[in-house]
């Protein structure tokens, strides 16, 4: 059966009146693009959504969207209280290159802040599995990133980056002659799908920091470069 994301089921009424977080994970509609590297934001969003019992289930504004209450450990202090909060979910269907026209449209639609805003992508020029935070700045060659820039008209907006490493660099088992348009294009090797395991899960739990605790806590926290345990590059 072909992907058709209009079969799902259009929010019949905007989200509650107050804070909102938007969490945009980037990629290409389909199930032929599913397991790229370049969609590596989908498959993180997947991981985020599956822990807090979110589904994917409606579509607006050009993006495939799950919403709904997440509740958080707050910071270690113990008395500190639990984070809760509205959070939306956003698998842009426009195609990675057009992906500010769906974030553009759910941000002015639900009032949400730039700040309030991470959008979660893959980085070649990170080592593979590496992830890193960072509050705004330039889209680095991300063409969704760049994309996004352009329609909210402003690139003070949040980031997680992860790293899939540039055919011929560390962590890269592609030859440095492939042209990088295709190695995004192309699905982890074993080799590569070992670490990144690993990766997917520590992108969900930066997600969570970053709802909890705010981005300068993230940032402290997961962009230090070490290797999580039970890495296969540990």
């Amino acid at each position: 059966m072909d992907f058709n994301p209009f079969r799902l089921r259009q929010p019949s009424t905007p989200l509650a009146a107050g804070p909102v977080k938007l969490i945009v994970g980037l990629g290409n509609p389909g199930p032929e693009y599913a397991r790229h590297r370049h969609n590596i934001g989908f498959q993180v969003l997947d991981i985020f959504a599956e822990r807090h019992g979110l589904a994917f289930d409606k579509f607006q504004k050009r993006a495939r969207l799950a919403i709904g209450q997440v509740t958080l450990p707050g910071a270690a202090s113990a008395s500190t209280s639990p984070w809760r909060g509205r959070v939306l979910l956003a698998k842009p269907m426009t195609y990675m290159n057009a992906s500010g026209e769906a974030v553009a449209a759910l941000a002015s639609f639900y009032k949400i802040a730039p700040s309030d805003i991470l959008v979660v992508h893959d980085d070649l020029d990170l080592p593979l599995g590496r992830i890193r935070l960072r509050p705004g700045g330039s889209a680095g060659g991300q063409k969704g990133v760049a994309s996004i820039i352009k329609r909210l008209g402003t690139d003070e907006f949040h980031r997680l980056r992860i790293g899939i490493s540039r055919p011929g660099a560390l962590g890269s088992d592609a030859p440095p002659s492939l042209d990088p348009a295709d190695y995004v294009l192309q699905p982890f090797s074993a080799a590569q799908e070992a670490e990144m395991v690993f990766a997917r899960q520590r992108a969900a739990d930066a997600i969570e920091v970053w709802l909890a605790q705010g981005i300068v806590a993230a940032m402290n926290q997961f962009n230090a470069g070490t290797t999580p345990a039970g890495s296969a590059l540990a």
